[in-house]
């Protein structure tokens, strides 16, 4: 009987044709890798093959038989595409980063972070600039003088463009010490005190109330009266202090009362030529703040500014400075006689009505007239022979919206006043010429109250009129001083008949 030689390779189980796939392809059962049972089956049909080797393939077989199959697959593959899977390189996949903060990038995160580092190191500049003011502070507070004026130069420059710093610095105690400082001889000291202490005022109420209650204001005072005199640098630092700190207004009353107008007063004279010096226009300011109290006005009669500011209107640099100085004066009863009496007062002020290349300046000075119109029958007269009335009317056409309603109350003014003193003169006439009985209808009464009437209308005609004819004489002198013409320039009998024909109904009322 023919020996048989037994092959131990083992069944393939092929499965039967899926009604998935198509064409006749078989399904794998895959106990083991497709790719180790191509090789097996190969090894195992190969001619020449030792008994031993056949022995080692069986063994192997064996261990992948009896290691755990894969999962199986989802549907029925070919043995093809299985080989083929099996010699494509397996792909590592990457492992995704989850996103934090609710779905938001990265970036966010990074800036985060970034703002984080940008905070702490500006902490850390805070507290080391914060350090720094409190070093200058003790310097401030040491018995060397050379120390102390070289922390207020400091201070000077810190101040100067930071409103922080000046916070700060007045929070440390920086006042007190600089206020010491102007008892000081040295000239460069007091002048560092002294601007440091301006610069710690801008802008910061706080600061001018800290610095007037230290005692400022009577230690400048002080170094003003001095048997010797302080330098020019020193009155100059002095008058800007005095403008800053006067801006406040409960500072206003206690500089005004210490003593501090008739310096700026003095000041403001003996700079009145230098027009483009500093100190003159902060001495001008500084008047300005302190009028605005009045409580003050009284102060500013008694240093006899008030015709010096009439005669400084010429100048165009400070006229309208001037002008609100007098626009505050006016309206107390002490500021008005005072303007009233000064001399010229009443035509420079109509000049300056005609100036219409400066609406600010008409606006102010009429603003004064009319004040001045309001309160006294005196300063009204005084005004219509300063030739108000053509400036007026000049204004009410040509002038900016307010200048024009200031124009028109102060006619209205002129024109009830005007009324007014007609009246009584023909009240007094006519008591004389009807005193006799009339006897008759009432006819005859109604006639009586019609001449009486007219009477009065045609005089106030007649006072128009002659308002009219001396105000446009007023204004060809006035053309004639502007065309600097001859003295005795005599108008054309063509113009004097305009004069004379002229009638009311040029007036606005």
């Amino acid at each position: 009987m023919a020996k048989y030689h037994r092959n131990d390779v083992g069944s393939v189980v092929l499965g039967r044709p899926s009604p998935t796939t198509s064409g006749n392809h078989f399904g794998l059962c895959t106990s083991f890798s497709a790719a180790s049972f191509r090789r097996k089956i190969l090894d195992a049909m190969s001619c020449g093959s030792s008994s031993r080797h056949r022995q080692q393939l069986m063994q192997e077989m064996i261990y992948d038989a009896v290691r755990p199959p894969p999962p199986p697959p989802t549907s029925t593959t070919t043995i093809r595409s299985v080989l083929k899977q099996s010699n494509e390189p397996i792909k590592t996949k990457r492992p995704v980063k989850n996103s934090i903060n609710n779905g938001k990038p990265d970036k966010l995160a990074d800036l985060l972070n970034l703002e984080e580092a940008e905070s702490d190191a500006e902490t850390t500049k805070k507290v080391q600039a914060l350090e720094g003011l409190k070093r200058l502070v003790k310097e401030l507070q040491m018995e060397k003088e050379e120390n102390k004026r070289a922390a207020a130069s400091r201070v000077r420059l810190l101040t100067k463009d930071d409103p922080e710093s000046r916070v700060t610095l007045a929070m440390l105690g920086t006042i007190p010490p600089l206020v010491a400082m102007l008892d000081f001889e040295d000239s460069n000291s007091q002048i560092a005190a002294l601007y440091a202490l301006l610069n710690l005022g801008i802008g910061n109420d706080q600061n001018k109330a800290a610095i007037v209650k230290a005692g400022a204001v009577h230690k400048m005072l002080k170094l003003i009266e001095s048997p010797n005199e302080p330098s020019q640098a020193v009155s100059d630092a002095i008058v800007a202090n005095f403008l800053g700190l006067s801006a406040l207004d409960s500072n206003k009353p206690i500089i005004g009362s210490s003593g501090a107008i008739p310096f700026l007063v003095k000041t403001l004279k003996i700079l009145d030529k230098q027009s483009g010096c500093q100190a003159r226009h902060d001495a001008l300011r500084a008047l300005y703040n302190l009028s605005i109290s009045p409580s003050n006005i009284p102060f500013i009669m008694e240093s006899d500014l008030i015709p010096f500011l009439v005669n400084a209107l010429g100048d165009m640099d400070v006229s309208e400075r001037v002008l609100s100085i007098l626009s505050n004066v006016v309206s107390t009863p002490e500021g008005r006689k005072g303007i009233s009496i000064a001399p010229e007062a009443f035509p420079i002020l109509v000049d300056v009505l005609n100036w219409t290349d400066s609406p600010g300046c008409q606006e102010k000075a009429s603003y004064i007239l009319m004040v001045m119109a309001h309160k006294a029958y005196r300063d009204r007269q005084a005004m219509i022979e300063a030739g108000i009335v053509s400036s007026l009317l000049e204004l009410t056409l040509l002038g900016s919206m307010l200048a024009q309603k200031r124009a028109s109350r102060i006619l209205e003014v002129l024109r009830v006043d005007k009324g007014k003193q007609v009246s009584g003169n023909l009240g007094g006439n006519t008591s004389a010429a009807v005193s006799a009985p009339i006897y008759g209808s009432s006819a005859n009464q109604y006639g009586k109250d019609c001449l009486v009437e007219e009477g009065m209308m045609s005089e106030e005609k007649k006072a128009v009129k002659l308002l009219v004819q001396q105000s446009l004489q007023n204004n060809m002198k006035r053309i004639v001083n502007r065309a600097n013409l001859p003295q005795d320039f005599v108008p054309s009998e063509h113009l004097k008949s305009l004069t004379a024909s002229s009638t009311s109904k040029s007036l606005p009322f």
